[in-house]
């Protein structure tokens, strides 16, 4: 991935997208540096590239919606990574 590799804005449906897979690391690091109490505005430059000093709203933006994407992720979206289930 590289820092223009992205949307602004994640898919926000409720099945796993190919933007979804692709970015997997990218969600994950997001949600590290959440755990660890990371100021969100190095994050956002960090990952994305997007200075929040200059561009305040598009980085708030940005960083909110992949994190949240992220967490979606943990909580329903890794089941589709596993593949079908066996029953």
């Amino acid at each position: 991935m590289t820092k223009e590799d992205f949307l602004d804005q994640p898919p926000d449906g409720a099945a796993l997208t190919a933007y979804d897979q692709a970015h997997l690391k990218l969600y994950l690091r997001l949600l590290d540096a959440d755990a660890d109490g990371a100021d969100w505005k190095e994050v956002v430059e960090a990952l994305f590239g997007i200075c929040a000093k200059t561009d305040p709203e598009r980085a708030a933006r940005v960083h909110t919606a992949h994190l949240s994407r992220a967490k979606w992720m943990t909580r329903s979206g890794y089941s589709e990574l596993l593949g079908p289930r066996l029953h």
